[in-house]
């Protein structure tokens, strides 16, 4: 019999299919033919003439790709202006613009940490930030979910360099994660925060400044956030926001940073008009909040359980990984899309449905969805 190196794929595939695990690539049209509750374009930018033709006229100026690592050839004007506005907006002193949220995340984790040093990690955590802590060589405690008395004993644990790294907003439930205390916890025992604030850019704080903004946490001393441009700004990147010389010491050290190609000018001019055009209409982050509020209590109200949502993420329960995935294929024939969320993608091992509220869904819309919803939902 011939040898087979990739023999044990086919096992794997089984055991997926069993547990009801399988994931598939699903190409969405153009033009968008169903309701949208599955993607994160929290404030309906992605579509927005104006963003559009930010992106088209940066990539007319610019070229299409970076071309080079921003250290090289893939730095330009809108990249700089990008950094310099998303800094003030928020609140913080400096920025770093990078290809992904994802990198964003890598970069600021393995940069801040390093090997004798301690990463006290939430359970909930971002696969970007726990990836981070694998590359990272620091020594790694991950605690119980949102729990700043397991941070401070973690951290009591140990001596020397520390960083504290949670989720602003989680993003299977949408809960929020306790920033005060957890400031409060890392200020007391000499450790620094990072907070990856990808879902809470947008929607919380005053004009959607995120929730380091909202906590009046923002440009503290020892605190450090990631962003991600590709949800509430519509476009497509991260960032890494916080003290000059933190920036400083990334863009020497950050190996997502140094040896990946620059964000593409047509996702830098994007994000930066949906930057421009947030503070033009700041009612765009309270209308998304209000929107993933309503679709919680009425979807409570008819039975469903549900978490109550901190920002613009609605979850919803399913019995079984095959039932949610059977909900979800189900909405979709009703004309909904709604994200399937089962394990390993939710740490614990609870399947549900995934609803993310937009700031531009009518109010006949939202009367769609909670509609079609209820009417699909497995029998428990």
């Amino acid at each position: 019999m011939p040898f087979d190196p990739f023999d044990w794929i086919d096992e794997e595939a089984r055991r997926r299919a069993d547990a009801g695990l399988v994931r598939t690539l699903r190409p969405r049209p153009a033009a968008p033919g169903l309701l949208d509750l599955a993607s994160n374009d929290y404030l309906g930018l992605t579509r927005h003439p104006d963003i559009t033709a930010a992106a088209a006229e940066a990539a007319r100026t610019w070229g299409a790709g970076a071309t080079g690592s921003r250290l090289v050839t893939g730095s330009t004007a809108l990249h700089a202006e990008l950094e310099s506005e998303l800094a003030e907006f928020c609140g913080f002193e400096a920025a770093l613009v990078l290809s992904s949220g994802y990198a964003a995340n890598l970069a600021a984790v393995t940069a801040l940490t390093g090997h004798g040093s301690l990463i006290v990690s939430d359970a909930g955590n971002h696969a970007s930030i726990v990836d981070g802590c694998r590359l990272s060589r620091a020594g790694t405690a991950v605690v119980p979910h949102a729990d700043p008395d397991a941070v401070r004993k973690a951290l009591r644990s140990h001596e020397g360099r520390a960083l504290a790294v949670t989720d602003s907003v989680f993003s299977v439930d949408g809960d929020a994660a306790p920033l005060p205390e957890l400031a409060d916890v890392c200020r007391s025992e000499g450790a620094a925060l990072l907070v990856d604030d990808a879902h809470g850019l947008g929607v919380l704080g005053d004009g959607g400044r995120g929730a380091l903004a909202a906590a009046g946490l923002a440009g503290g001393e020892g605190i450090v956030t990631t962003l991600t441009l590709s949800k509430s700004l519509g476009s497509q990147g991260g960032a890494v926001l916080g003290p000059a010389r933190v920036i400083e010491h990334l863009v020497n050290t950050a190996r997502t940073f140094i040896f990946d190609t620059g964000l593409a000018p047509a996702a830098a001019g994007a994000a930066l008009r949906s930057l421009r055009l947030l503070r033009r209409e700041p009612e765009r982050a309270g209308r998304a909040r209000a929107v993933a509020t309503t679709l919680y209590e009425r979807l409570t109200a008819a039975g469903l359980t549900a978490v109550r949502p901190d920002a613009a993420v609605v979850s919803v329960r399913a019995p079984s990984a095959d039932a949610a995935v059977r909900w979800a294929a189900d909405c979709r024939t009703a004309g909904i899309v709604v994200g399937c969320f089962r394990p390993p993608s939710v740490p614990d091992g609870v399947s549900r449905l995934r609803l993310t509220a937009r700031a531009d869904l009518t109010e006949e819309q939202i009367a769609t969805a909670v509609s079609v919803v209820r009417r699909t939902a497995p029998v428990s």
